[in-house]
């Protein structure tokens, strides 16, 4: 049984057969720019060197640098620092105001918003899994927009205001939604972190309140055209995770081991939820031996995938620079020998 990487995706998530263990390896640009020079490929080439079998699209944005040249702008209005790797916002539209109608909000109507994500699918033929991109979808987008402290007190001094927020938000998500399972993606794809290192950022409480039902509207469009929903949420976030899976999850990411019992989740949810992850980047992968990398590796497809499915195995998060061209050989190695015993 030989399947495309799209097919192999599909049965993975779902607890079907499969010829072997679906890989995904993601990276910072800085990262992406050293593993090109070390494989001696393209930046295009790089995905299929990596043997990576999904594909994320997004919209069509052209972000825009501010005057100093230290914060980029993304399609909400939010500027990113431009010399920290990784995501960190430095200018929110929303920190000094509650006046929602003072910023000009996106249009997920606008024509053209979908155009590159078309092209993509159009060119790949089905060879690959794809997914829109909604990265810090609601909680994370939320205080994007208004500033992480500023938006976690709003939550406890005025949570009527978090939630008109928290639709606004919702509102453009679900034309954007509709949008993208229209174009033919194979998912959704949804980034939000509740977690720390120990417990909730916040309450479950609050989280139950605040957005679980907004989740679940968000999640359902997939879940109604049968597709499945893909969550990635760090940090030990275990007591709401039934809840998760309750208002329609059907792939967790990141699976950090230091935070996620691997075993637990196995024990608890069975094949109602499939994982995608679960090597850790903060700890062996920077840090570890590459015999160490090919331990964990084999402990991971041991503990989430025991029947040889279910499991999308990969490093927790994107790799970044601290990351040794050894311990990415190591990882490839050891998930190679997996996919051809799974």
């Amino acid at each position: 049984m030989t399947l495309t990487h799209k097919e192999r995706m599909l049965r993975a998530l779902t607890y079907q057969p499969v010829d072997r263990i679906p890989t995904q390896i993601n990276y910072t640009d800085e990262m992406g720019e050293i593993l090109c020079e070390h494989f001696g490929v393209s930046a295009q080439e790089l995905p299929a060197r990596l043997d990576n079998h999904m594909i994320r699209v997004d919209l069509n944005h052209e972000s825009y640098l501010s005057e100093d040249g230290l914060a980029r702008y993304d399609w909400w209005g939010v500027g990113w620092d431009t010399v920290i790797e990784g995501y960190w916002p430095k200018d929110a539209p929303l920190a000094k105001t509650k006046d929602l109608d003072s910023m000009q909000w996106p249009d997920p109507h606008a024509s053209g918003l979908l155009d590159n994500a078309a092209r993509i699918i159009e060119a790949d033929k089905g060879e690959h899994f794809i997914t829109p991109n909604f990265g810090f979808c609601l909680y994370e987008r939320a205080w994007s927009l208004r500033g992480f402290e500023t938006l976690n007190i709003d939550m406890i001094k005025d949570p009527h205001f978090v939630e008109e927020l928290l639709e606004r938000i919702v509102e453009i998500q679900l034309v954007l939604i509709h949008r993208f399972i229209e174009l033919g993606v194979d998912s959704g794809y949804f980034g939000d972190d509740y977690g720390a290192q120990q417990n909730m950022l916040f309450s479950p409480r609050q989280w139950r309140k605040l957005i679980k039902p907004r989740l679940a509207r968000m999640f359902a469009p997939f879940r109604q055209a049968g597709l499945p929903v893909i969550m990635h949420s760090d940090g030990d976030i275990a007591e709401i995770m039934p809840d998760l899976v309750e208002v329609g999850l059907t792939v967790f990411n990141p699976v950090q081991p230091e935070v996620t019992d691997h075993t637990w989740l196995r024990q608890t949810f069975a094949d109602r939820l499939a994982y995608y992850g679960g090597v850790s980047t903060q700890s062996v992968m920077p840090f570890g031996t590459p015999d160490e990398i090919r331990a964990s590796v084999r402990e991971c497809a041991r503990d989430l995938a025991p029947e040889g499915t279910g499991l999308v195995i990969a490093p927790s998060h994107r790799m970044m620079v601290d990351i040794s061209m050894a311990n990415v050989e190591a990882f490839l190695a050891e998930a190679a020998e997996l996919r051809v015993l799974a």
